[in-house]
């Protein structure tokens, strides 16, 4: 089975359509979405729209987290904070109700997908995991492969001889091996933020081969930018989109 994994989209409706047209050329069983659909972006609704139409399996991020309860926000620092409450003024009931059902964390196929880090963190970031805490992570993991988002930037964690070992990946095909375990980073489609490379990130994932593939999609990145701006999302997060 082939899949396509993606994360972060945060509202950016443009990168999120460039990433579809890849991932039908692919020939891709399912699609996969390890949650941050809004935030940051300026099309939230929109975005949420697309993944149910076509048909995610969609996990809860911390910005949707962010967005059910105002005292989930003190996990936020301040300008990612502002973010989230332009979203939750933009986001309509409906989508509201929609977010509030999304699980922290599935098994499919039996591999692990969660925003975060696992077994189930949409807020814990894998780049700040430590060799001890990486240890004891793969050392409770019952899938040997687990897909994360979070940190926009892709990653791959594996362990060697006891000891964890850790490197960004980057575009085409990287080989796993069966029996060992992962924490693989899958980058962010709408707000990429690795090594000023603007361009739309996701994976694509052979479960009989143990293939995986890292594509990176253009697109028109000017209008997203702009929209952003005139919503009054502070300006950092328009500029990693153009920088």
């Amino acid at each position: 089975m082939k899949l396509a994994i993606l994360s972060d989209i945060h509202g950016n409706l443009h990168a999120i359509r460039e990433v579809l047209r890849d991932i039908d050329a692919q020939g891709v069983d399912e699609i996969i979405n390890l949650g941050d659909t809004v935030g940051y972006g300026p099309d939230p609704n929109e975005c949420l729209a697309l993944t149910r139409e076509r048909g995610f399996v969609n996990v809860l991020g911390n910005h949707e987290h962010g967005l059910l309860k105002e005292r989930h926000r003190i996990w936020f620092n301040e300008q990612p904070r502002v973010a989230v409450e332009i979203t939750a003024k933009l986001l309509t009931p409906e989508n509201f109700e929609y977010i509030s059902q999304l699980p922290r964390a599935i098994v499919r196929h039996d591999l692990r997908f969660v925003h975060g880090y696992p077994p189930d963190s949409p807020y814990y970031y894998l780049v700040g995991a430590d060799d001890a805490k990486l240890h004891k992570t793969f050392a409770k993991m019952k899938q040997d492969i687990c897909f994360v988002g979070h940190t926009h930037l892709l990653e791959l964690v594996t362990e060697k001889d006891g000891e964890p070992d850790r490197w960004p990946i980057g575009e085409g095909e990287h080989q796993l091996h069966a029996g060992q375990k992962y924490i693989i980073n899958v980058g962010s489609v709408g707000q990429p933020r690795d090594d000023f490379n603007t361009k739309a990130k996701y994976v694509l994932f052979d479960t009989e081969t143990l293939t995986l593939t890292v594509r990176f999609i253009a697109y028109d990145a000017k209008p997203v930018a702009e929209k952003m701006l005139e919503q009054g999302v502070p300006e950092t997060f328009a500029k990693r989109l153009l920088s």
